[in-house]
C-alpha cells in the first residue's frame, strides 16, 4: 500500500516546496531580487520545469584536439 501512495507523496512534497519558495521569492522587494538576478515578472518561470530543461541543454563533450594531424 505504501509504495502505491509514494509517488503521490512525493510530488506533494515537491510542490509544497515550490510553493513555499515562491512565496518567499514574491515576499522580497524588487532591490533583493534585481540582487539574485531576477525580475519579479520572472519569478514563475523560476518554478517552471519545462523552462528549465529548455534552458539547460545537455552539455555534448568536445575534443579539445580533434582538428590536429598526427605524424604518419
Amino acid at each position: 500500500m505504501a509504495a502505491f501512495f509514494s509517488p503521490f507523496l512525493t510530488r506533494v512534497r515537491a510542490w509544497v516546496a515550490r510553493e513555499r519558495a515562491f512565496r518567499e521569492l514574491a515576499a522580497l522587494d524588487d532591490r533583493s531580487l534585481a540582487d539574485i538576478g531576477i525580475s519579479r515578472s520572472e519569478i514563475p518561470f523560476v518554478f517552471d520545469t519545462k523552462a528549465v530543461e529548455i534552458v539547460t541543454p545537455r552539455a555534448e563533450p568536445v575534443a579539445a584536439n580533434r582538428n590536429v594531424r598526427h605524424a604518419a
